[in-house]
């Protein structure tokens, strides 16, 4: 039974990244098509937004999608908000390199996010990489500098746009990630929210900036027919939105590795549609930069399962060396009811009866507690903490963890 559910989630999630790749190759074909007459690039990024926050609420809505959960502010802050700043911008730069660089270009360009993850993850999270890791991202690097060399229609500023989306949109992949596993927030609404946001943010920035350039400049009615020019822009709307429904529900479904093996996929799709569809110059070079580019994001793709692996194998560690993030079981005396606990940095919660002050090595009385408590970080050999918002609650040895009756408490991550 359970192979066959496997079964159909494999299934599921294989139509879900098909139909990816087509909307997205179209999507960036009509764009493409857009900006070729309509040199917008702000413009086309707000009708988007505009899209995902028409288009969103009703179809949640009819698929009865539970509402958002309250998320705490300085979360909001924190994360939330970032977000949907990077969301416009990377959109914004996306769409000025389509319009600066062909297509298949600025998707070759797009082939570096592999390198911009890396480098991300260890800025941010200090993670260090294997070396087959490292050496992968080498054919990624020579690959889009060979496209680049022998780009015919390169340009600086469609290069720099591109490289910019690149990173935006790994740290998107990045943090998007992490809102769905810390609020529990469907996937569908974190688009629908991150969409509205990034609306009402730069609504006053496209006024003063393409709003007021569109105005008063009347060429573009020249160049291409009004009502065509509408039309455009309302398809490419509608494509993107389905193109970020499709790949958030992906998102939800699987892993970040497996997402980037897919989008990986998406990328060759829609450089080849694009070479097709809109028939601009290559040459024999370029398109070899362009397949050593692909070949080397799929060689980081493997050596980031291979190390994956790894850490499975060596996951059979003591619980002293085992770090975790998950609700914890309290334990006091000889009661033994579980009291599972949403708790979360994303969420509001408070302490009471005997949590420890910072700093404080005394448990005597933790298991009194009634409220959230979180173990997460690196624990020591032979030591288990409990932290809050980064603030040291308690520490004790791991033989405390195994005395429920000794006045002290248990812990079950």
């Amino acid at each position: 039974m359970a192979e066959k559910k496997q079964g159909g989630e494999i299934v599921r999630v294989i139509i879900l990244c098909v139909f990816w790749y087509i909307v997205s190759s179209s999507n960036n074909v009509v764009g493409k098509t857009i900006l070729n007459e309509f040199p917008y690039p702000m413009t086309v990024t707000m009708v988007q937004l505009v899209s995902i926050t028409l288009y969103s609420g009703p179809v949640l809505k009819w698929m009865r999608v539970r509402k958002r959960t309250d998320i705490s502010w300085p979360y909001y802050k924190k994360i939330i908000l970032p977000l949907a700043l990077g969301k416009f911008l990377s959109s914004v730069s996306s769409h000025v390199s389509i319009w600066k660089v062909p297509v298949s270009y600025a998707h070759t360009v797009k082939a570096t996010m592999p390198l911009f993850t890396v480098l991300l993850a260890r800025i941010i999270f200090r993670e260090k990489q294997s070396m087959k890791v490292y050496m992968s991202l080498v054919p990624i690097v020579l690959g889009v500098a060979i496209a680049t060399i022998t780009e015919i229609s390169f340009d600086v500023i469609g290069l720099a746009a591109a490289l910019l989306a690149t990173c935006g949109f790994s740290l998107q992949n990045i943090f998007s990630k992490k809102v769905l596993l810390d609020t529990g927030i469907h996937h569908l609404r974190l688009l629908h929210l991150l969409g509205k946001l990034s609306l009402f943010m730069f609504l006053p920035i496209w006024i003063f900036s393409d709003g007021y350039t569109i105005a008063i400049d009347s060429s573009w009615f020249k160049r291409r027919e009004p009502v065509e020019t509408f039309f455009l822009l309302f398809l490419d709307g509608m494509l993107n939105w389905l193109q970020n429904l499709l790949a958030f529900t992906i998102l939800h479904y699987v892993t970040p590795l497996t997402y980037a093996v897919a989008n990986c996929s998406k990328r060759i799709t829609v450089i080849a549609v694009s070479l097709i569809m809109l028939r601009n110059p290559v040459t024999v070079t370029n398109v070899l930069g362009m397949l050593l580019a692909i070949l080397g994001v799929l060689a980081y793709n493997k050596a980031k399962y291979d190390a994956n692996k790894a850490k499975k194998r060596a996951a059979a560690l003591p619980l002293s060396q085992v770090s975790s993030s998950k609700p914890l079981h309290i334990y006091s005396g000889m009661h033994t009811s579980q009291q599972p606990v949403q708790n979360h940095p994303a969420y509001l919660y408070t302490y009471s009866n005997g949590i420890p002050a910072s700093g404080s090595h005394d448990v005597q009385n933790a298991g009194n507690a009634a409220t959230p408590i979180m173990a997460h970080g690196e624990l020591m050999a032979g030591q288990v903490v409990v932290l809050q918002d980064g603030q040291l609650r308690c520490s004790f040895s791991k033989s405390s963890t195994t005395s429920p009756t000794s006045g002290g408490v248990a812990l079950r991550a």
